[in-house]
């Protein structure tokens, strides 16, 4: 039988390398690559065309729902199951509109791990409790009120999203610029549509705001702005 190949995302190389080692006891599957941030995914997921990819959210220079949106567009064949710590409803449903097909909690066991992985094959959506009462709606498609950091969320451009998490990250505008590879006039354009879109006019709000939507995750140096 043919083994279902699998990208392997996640910032943490402790768990990174302990997802691999799952999917190589598995038997069923092979380890396509790994990446340690979301804008390597997209980079592996079009030259590798996994069948799989099992993505974390929070990582550094591009998170892990930006990188679902892209890859939906450049690797359309790759069914993504996003590997989360928040079992919040507002990620599953975050998750699932940036075109992920699962969603499973990373204190979930090896076992469930390797199911999400088989039944994206066959199935639209998987989900494990305590993300199942969300599952059942996105299932069915009814629409929900979003909660928590997403409700009544601005609509923001992949490229907003992209200045967004640096931003958090505590990156300067040239930095941005070079990490983009656009000019120091547009990250600042960008800048300004992101302070108007959000009604948030200095830098520690819109860190906030990009911890409290699963962008980045609270360090230290974040949590006490």
């Amino acid at each position: 039988m043919k083994k279902i190949r699998v990208l392997v995302v996640e910032d943490h190389a402790v768990v990174r390398e302990g997802l691999c080692r799952t999917l190589l006891l598995d038997g069923g599957m092979e380890v396509a690559g790994q990446a340690e941030n979301g804008r390597k995914a997209v980079a592996l997921a079009a030259a590798l065309k996994p069948d799989v990819i099992l993505m974390d959210i929070a990582m550094p220079r591009m998170n892990g729902l930006e990188a679902t949106r892209q890859i939906v567009k450049a690797a359309p064949t790759s069914r993504i199951v996003v590997l989360s710590a928040h079992n919040d409803d507002a990620y599953v449903r975050a998750a699932e509109e940036a075109g992920a097909v699962g969603f499973i909690l990373k204190q979930a066991s090896s076992i469930d791990i390797c199911a999400a992985i088989r039944k994206s094959q066959v199935s639209r959506t998987y989900f494990t409790t305590p993300g199942e009462r969300a599952a059942d709606s996105l299932a069915n498609g009814a629409a929900r009120r979003l909660e928590g950091p997403y409700r009544k969320r601005p609509l923001l451009t992949s490229r907003e999203l992209e200045v967004l998490q640096l931003i958090a990250e505590g990156r300067a505008n040239k930095e941005t610029a070079a990490e983009l590879g656009i000019g120091m006039k547009t990250v600042e354009k960008h800048r300004e549509h992101l302070m108007e879109k959000l009604d948030i006019h200095d830098t520690a709000g819109l860190t906030r705001y990009a911890i409290g939507a699963g962008l980045v995750e609270c360090d230290v140096k974040v949590c006490i702005l």
